[in-house]
């Protein structure tokens, strides 16, 4: 089997992925033993916003109830989910049929929540993330299709050579 381009960028891609997410999780780390709530008040200053409103201040109040357990919780997430998309890109890399498979189910199953976010919000957002995971989901589906074409032609020459003896 030939190496695919665009199966490679999807490696890219996932990879890339992993990579944000852990980066986010070592972002997340940092506020271990920190004061959340004051960041928070920081944060909604730095942006111009009231605090005194009422979406600013569910994020103060809820940042002021995150303990360090969650916090760890949340790194162990982006470490679990870093990991997967890791595994992932090296499969796709690799052009392995599961990882193709995987790549294929773990973009679809984003698809119905993506249609129904854009639906709702009806910004470019959803609507690239739905592109994206349909381009993705497609190229995987083609991938797996031509592996199991090649794979059929592979086993008629073997059963023809095998008539000819």
């Amino acid at each position: 089997m030939h190496t695919s381009p665009t199966i490679r960028a999807v490696a890219l891609f996932e990879g890339a992925k992993g990579a944000l997410v852990l980066l986010a999780g070592f972002g997340v780390l940092s506020f271990i033993h920190r004061d959340l709530q004051h960041a928070a008040e920081v944060l909604v200053h730095h942006m111009h916003l009231n605090p005194a409103k009422h979406y600013p201040q569910i994020f103060i109040d809820a940042a002021g109830r995150v303990g360090n357990m969650r916090i760890w919780m949340l790194v162990a997430g982006a470490t679990g989910y870093s990991l997967v998309r890791f595994v992932e890109a090296y499969g796709l890399w690799r052009e392995r049929a599961w990882a193709e498979w995987f790549a294929a189910v773990s973009g679809a199953v984003y698809i119905p929540f993506e249609l129904h976010r854009f639906w709702r919000h009806h910004t470019w957002l959803p609507a690239a993330a739905f592109v994206i995971n349909v381009a993705v989901v497609g190229v995987m589906v083609y991938a797996l299709l031509r592996r199991r074409a090649e794979r059929e032609r592979a086993e008629r020459r073997d059963s023809e050579a095998r008539e000819e003896r």
